[in-house]
């Protein structure tokens, strides 16, 4: 009887490894293949690094507040 269930669990597990796996090492591989769309941008100003989209465009040139853009 009990090497029935330790059978049983055994080929669970086979068919678990065997469908289900495959698809998370997929799902892993795509993750690794997204680009990243927000990029980090150095203030000409006070030189910090800031995100581009949380950055002010000013003359083709990225500032990190209003501060900085006034006294470029």
């Amino acid at each position: 009887m009990l090497l029935k269930i330790i059978a049983i669990f055994v080929v669970l597990f086979l068919v678990y490894i065997l469908f289900f796996k495959k698809n998370r090492e997929k799902d892993i591989k795509n993750k690794k293949n997204e680009i990243i769309e927000d990029e980090m941008v150095e203030c000409p100003t006070c030189k910090i690094f800031i995100s581009q989209k949380e950055a002010i465009l000013s003359n083709g040139k990225f500032y990190c507040s209003k501060d900085c853009l006034l006294n470029k």
